[in-house]
Order: structure tokens, then C-alpha cells, then sequence
């Protein structure tokens, strides 16, 4: 068994890359060592700034032998089929092949043995087909090849057992060489195995491993703030990219200038982690300091201290144009920005942001109104200044910051709190992990504008298909999922998506109700998913949903979690066979007869017994289910269902229900009907699976 070592040298490449580089190059040459009957013990890669690395440990030496046997004519065959079968596996004549006894007769067999190919020469071909296959999100051409990649590759390290394997990508030859950091030790290293690899790059100050790194910096930059009374938020994405920027992490602290402090920490904290991929610090009680963490790909002999003075520099610069910006804008109010997202398009076919501001009005006031009347006066004000702020100049500097720069707007004006807090919610929540608005006015103009966005593109048939969602419908639709079930919101959906549909006008040009109902549908596909992640069974949904007419999804969320308790006792288990029994026969015999089962019959009609006896206790459960649904007590609906299951065990046990006597069986029919439409109350029972 042997090892392959393998490095691919380039320019920079974008952190946002690597990972994922790093993995789709370890799927192909597993792939490929797979398809060419070679194993392996272990098969790790690792990424960096200037090199994707791969080490596959355990190869054998060679491909196992393999011996192929194909059956070829009888013997007793045209001399020209055997000739051809001859010819075709490579004999000179009969006297190298096998005859067998078989049971049709005696025939020949032609044994094959390919001996296996030294790994070292199979090698080759897999890593370059690999290399040609990586896929990556941008490439570029260079010099005068026409080798597409991500940057221009510089060197490629392929060893093999020791020995260099003759790899050739875009023109660069593979070598046992590499270089180390590009600045601390840029010469050649020559490596022959992963453990010498690794220990040469370390003493050349390039840290191979990204979860070395990626701790390195977590705990540097955490020992630093230690020091300084200070902590690190949790930030794992910013974490993530500058592992990706460095091959040599120095930890270094940086601090704010005074001048600067008085602008809001989101700005600070934006301009710091976009532009300059610093990590703001904060005190132990969670405010905003002047300091930060910076991380170097160098060490020097001043510690650092130039390169901290050069980045405080930097960031002077950039901060200096954020303040510019929140001195500029607190000039006005922001009220004054409202008619200035009329030059601003919400959609081509749905008009501008300022008609989107205006409709979110109404909308939000009405669901106010479903909601109790809460705030119904802060409500309408924070749906015409939650898109104001988009018109600032620091929103235009800092897009990502839409929404709370419009909060310290309006508290600087003298809005409401309620107001100034649904400002910056109303984006929210933005994602599975985004906090949800549980305030009324927040919730009210969060929900108003993602189903006033929901309703135009279903409108004007702009819906996701596939993988393709551009305008993040399905972001928004678990958004308004979230708001109502997280904050128990009873509100029917259905008549806010027709009030939404209509507040376009002539916009629109589809049917208001087809748009509603093809939301709805939407939304239930949404809620399978949303509810799947959390562990719910998606037929158990598509059950309830098939109930129709259900567009509170609280009350859909009980009937769930009713049904779902209710499967999972014994009697609801025997009671969804006896009901899948059922309407089997019902379904079987409907067909036989051509007639339809209604559910309809006269008691006494069905014999005298069991089956009369079915017929009065399902007349008990069918007013009692009716009176629990009145009140949407879904648990004692199935608890009266529950009563169903010995009766209608003795029903299929003791009655034959295709009686001779047409009437008695058709009785019998019909009060197997019933019984599915009265357990279809409550959810179509039909569509729950085993």
C-alpha cells in the first residue's frame, strides 16, 4: 500500500471557493480511483489562499488482476461463429479456449486474465480527468492556453510512493516541488509524502490544514480580547472567509478613532467585516467598543505594528465616508424620503417601490384589523417609512443595513418605539435562523410586505420553478410561515392574499382567485418543508391540507399535531387500516357497479347486529366530532374516532359486506362511506401513508 500526495499551486483564490473546491476535487478522484478498481484507506483534502491539497493513503501498488470468462457457440457451431468468437477475444484457435458442459450442450468459453495496470500509470489519467472536470462558480483563461480555472496555476506536486506521477494540466508538468509562504520563505520544497510535506510547509510558515487555522485565529483573536476586558461575537461566517485569506495567521488589535464612535455600531460593524474583514469587539456587557481584531498573513519584526498602523488608516478613510453619510442624512426627515421611491422600481410589471409603500398600508392596517385592531395608527405609519431609509445615502453605501439605519432615523425624528422597531423588522425573518418579530406593529408590516411581494409575482406568473427562485419567494413564504406560527397568529389566509392581489388594480392581470388559490398551494408545499425540518411527517400535512378550505395555519398546525398524537396510539394505528380497508372496498365496488357510494342508508336496512350496532356508534362519533370541530378541539375529535376501531373490527369480522340481498349490500356500502367522509373531517385519511 502507498501514498498519493497531490497540491495544486495557483493565485489567490476567492475564500468562498475553497471549501467547496476542496470537496468537489475529493468526490472526483475518489470517483475515479473507484471506477478504477483502486481502494484506499483514507482520502483527506485541505484548502488554503494559493492551494487545494490531497492526500489518499492506503492505494495498492497496482490494479488487482482481473480475469473476464465469455461464453462464446457450441461446438457443434458454424466453423464462422466459432472463427468470429475466436477472433473477437483474441484466440488463434479452439485449442485456447475452454469447453464446458452446460445444460443445453457443450460450449466454448474464452478466459480472458487483464493483468493490472501499476497505479502509478492509472494515476495519471484520473487526476487529470479530475482536474478537468472541477467545477468552479468563475474561471478564467491565461498566458496563451485555452485552459480554463479558477486563477493561473503556477505548480501542481504529485507524488506517488515516492515518485513523481507525470501529471500535466494546462500546461504546468508535475513536480515534487512546491513553495512555501510568499513573503516569510518563498523557496522550493521538495516533499516525497504528506508527513514531510507537512512538516516543510509548517517550517515555511504556510499553516495546510484549515481547521488549524480557523482555531488559531478563533483563539488569538479571543486571547487578544481577553486582555482587553473585551469579547468576540460569534461570527462564523467572517471566520470562515479570512481562514481562506491567510496561510499564516497573525491575530493583531486595531482601535476605533474617537471621532467615529458616535455612528451606529451596525455601520462601524459593516464597513469593518465587508470592506476590511475585521472582527468588531465588544465590552462584557455586549456594547460596542473601539476596538477590533485584524488578521495578518505575516510576522514582523515590530510585531505588528506597522500593519496595524496601515490598516487604521484604511479604515479611517472608509469610516470617514460613513460618517459623512449619517451626518447627511440626519439633515431630514424621513418622511421627507418617501416620494423619492417613486424613482425607484419595485418590479417592472409591478410598478415602484412607492406603490409597493402604499399598498403595504392597507394591507398591514387589515391585518391589523384580523389581529384585533393592535396599533392599527403605528401600523399604518411604519408600513409608509419602512422603505424610506432605501432613498439615504448610507443605505446606498451599506445595502445590508436597509432597515436599521430607517430605526434610528425615525427615533431621531420623534417616531413611536413600536414604529422605529417595525422599521427594522419588517425585512425580517430573513432566514431558518434570523430572529422573528413577536411585537404586534413588526409582525403586522413584516407580514404585509411579504405577501404584497407573494401576490404580485404569483400575479404575474413569475413563480419559482425548480431550482430557480430569483426573487426568494420561497424565503418569503417561510418567512410569513414563521411570523404566523411563532406568534399564533389566527389569520385567514386565503381573504389576506385576495386583499393583497387586489390592492395592484389593473396591474394584475390574472384571476384574483386562481392567484389566491395557487398561493395557498404554495404556501402548502412550503409548510411540508418547513415542518419536515422540524420532524413532521409531510403526509400528515398533505392530509390535513386535502381537508380544504384551511388557511389558518395555527388551526392546521392543531389538527397536526392532533392527528400525529392520535396515529401514534394503538387505536389510531388499527383504526387507519380498518379505514384504509374500507375504502378499498368502496372504491372497488363503486367501479364494479357504477354507482357511487354517498354514504347515505336507511338503518334499517343493515341486518340486525354488528352491523346496526356500527351504524349507532357512528352516529354517536359523528355528533360528537361535528360539536368538537365547532369548537376546534381536534383532540376530542379523535378521540371520538377512536371509539370507531371495535365496532368496525367486529363489522369486518362477523358481517359479510357484499350480501346477496342488493339492498342490504349497498346499505353496507354506503355505511362504509360514511364512516371515511365523517374521519375525512378532519383530515383525508387517504393520503397518510403505511
Amino acid at each position: 500500500m502507498a501514498e498519493l500526495l497531490l497540491e495544486l499551486l495557483s493565485e489567490e483564490i476567492p475564500a468562498r471557493m475553497q471549501g467547496k473546491a476542496a470537496n468537489d476535487f475529493k468526490r472526483l478522484i475518489a470517483d475515479g480511483l473507484k471506477e478504477a478498481g483502486l481502494t484506499y484507506s483514507r482520502l483527506d483534502a485541505y484548502f488554503g489562499p494559493r492551494r487545494l491539497s490531497l492526500v489518499v493513503d492506503g492505494i495498492p501498488t497496482s490494479q488487482p488482476d482481473v480475469t473476464d470468462e465469455r461464453k462464446g457457440p457450441g461446438v457443434a457451431a458454424p466453423d464462422k461463429a466459432i472463427e468470429g468468437f475466436l477472433k473477437a477475444n483474441g484466440l488463434s484457435s479452439v485449442d485456447g479456449a475452454e469447453i464446458r458442459e452446460l445444460p443445453k450442450g457443450k460450449f466454448y468459453f474464452a478466459v480472458v486474465e487483464r493483468k493490472g495496470r501499476a497505479t502509478s500509470d492509472v494515476l495519471k489519467g484520473v487526476i487529470e480527468a479530475a482536474l478537468s472536470a472541477l467545477p468552479w462558480p468563475k474561471s478564467m483563461r491565461w498566458a496563451s492556453g485555452d485552459t480554463r480555472w479558477v486563477r493561473p496555476l503556477h505548480g501542481i506536486l504529485c507524488v506517488f510512493d515516492g515518485a513523481v506521477v507525470t501529471v500535466t494540466y494546462a500546461d504546468v508538468p508535475a513536480t515534487d516541488t512546491t513553495v512555501g509562504h510568499r513573503f516569510l520563505a518563498p523557496g522550493p520544497i521538495q516533499a516525497s509524502g504528506f508527513d514531510e510535506y507537512l512538516e516543510k510547509l509548517t517550517a515555511a510558515k504556510v499553516m495546510v490544514n484549515q481547521e488549524h487555522r480557523r482555531t488559531l485565529i478563533a483563539d488569538g483573536i479571543e486571547k487578544l480580547a481577553r486582555s482587553e476586558s473585551l469579547t468576540l461575537p460569534d461570527d462564523p461566517g467572517l471566520l470562515d472567509e479570512v481562514t481562506g485569506l491567510v496561510e499564516w495567521p497573525v491575530p493583531l488589535l486595531g482601535t476605533i478613532d474617537d471621532e467615529f464612535m458616535d455612528v451606529p455600531s451596525e455601520v462601524l460593524t459593516s464597513a469593518m467585516r465587508k470592506h476590511q474583514k475585521y472582527f468588531a469587539l465588544v465590552t462584557s456587557d455586549g456594547a460596542f467598543s473601539n476596538r477590533y481584531a485584524l488578521v495578518a498573513n505575516i510576522e514582523t519584526p515590530d510585531n505588528g505594528q506597522a500593519i496595524i498602523a496601515g490598516n487604521e488608516r484604511v479604515l479611517r478613510a472608509r469610516l470617514s465616508d460613513a460618517k459623512f453619510f449619517w451626518d447627511l442624512d440626519r439633515q431630514k426627515k424621513l418622511e421627507t424620503r418617501v416620494d423619492k421611491l417613486q424613482e425607484r422600481v419595485f418590479q417592472a410589471d409591478l410598478g415602484t417601490v412607492l406603490d409597493k409603500v402604499n399598498r403595504l398600508g392597507a394591507l398591514a392596517a387589515s391585518i391589523a384589523e384580523k389581529m384585533g385592531g393592535v396599533g392599527s395608527a403605528d401600523v399604518r405609519r411604519a408600513a409608509q417609512l419602512c422603505k424610506a431609509d432605501l432613498s439615504t445615502g448610507m443605505v446606498a453605501e451599506f445595502p445590508d443595513l436597509q432597515g436599521v439605519m430607517g430605526r434610528y432615523y425615525a427615533q431621531q425624528d420623534g417616531e413611536s418605539p413600536a414604529v422605529c422597531e417595525a422599521i427594522a423588522e419588517h425585512y425580517s425573518p430573513l432566514g431558518p435562523s434570523d430572529v422573528c418579530p413577536s411585537s404586534s406593529v413588526s409582525v403586522c408590516v413584516a407580514l404585509a410586505d411579504k405577501v404584497d411581494t407573494l401576490a404580485g409575482f404569483f400575479g404575474i406568473d413569475q413563480k419559482p420553478t425548480g431550482s430557480k427562485d430569483p426573487y426568494a419567494l420561497r424565503r418569503a413564504a417561510l418567512g410569513v410561515i414563521r411570523l404566523i406560527l411563532e406568534n399564533k397568529l389566527r389569520l385567514p389566509l386565503g381573504d389576506v392574499f385576495a386583499q393583497a392581489h387586489a390592492g395592484y388594480g389593473a396591474v394584475l392581470k390574472s384571476e384574483q382567485a386562481q392567484s389566491s388559490s395557487d398561493l395557498l398551494g404554495f404556501f402548502a408545499d412550503r409548510l411540508k418543508v418547513f415542518l419536515k425540518e422540524g420532524g413532521v411527517r409531510h403526509d400528515l400535512i398533505a392530509a390535513v391540507f386535502a381537508v380544504g378550505n384551511e388557511d389558518d395555519l395555527v388551526r392546521l398546525m392543531a389538527r397536526v399535531d392532533a392527528l400525529s398524537a392520535f396515529l401514534g396510539s394503538e387505536d389510531g394505528s388499527n383504526l387507519l387500516t380498518a379505514y384504509k380497508r374500507a375504502a378499498n372496498i368502496v372504491r372497488i365496488e363503486e367501479k364494479k357497479n357504477g354507482v357511487p357510494f354517498s354514504g347515505e342508508y336507511v338503518l334499517e336496512v343493515l341486518e340486525v347486529g354488528d352491523a346496526q350496532a356500527l351504524a349507532k356508534g357512528l352516529a354517536t362519533v359523528e355528533a360528537s366530532v361535528t360539536d368538537a370541530l365547532k369548537i376546534e378541539d381536534f383532540a376530542s375529535a379523535m378521540m371520538a374516532l377512536a371509539t370507531l376501531r371495535e365496532p368496525l373490527d367486529v363489522f369486518f369480522e362477523n358481517v359479510t359486506v357484499n350480501a346477496d340481498d342488493q339492498g342490504i349490500r349497498f346499505a353496507n356500502l354506503n355505511l362504509l362511506a360514511r364512516i371515511g367522509s365523517v374521519m375525512d373531517q378532519i383530515a383525508v385519511f387517504s393520503n397518510i401513508e403505511g
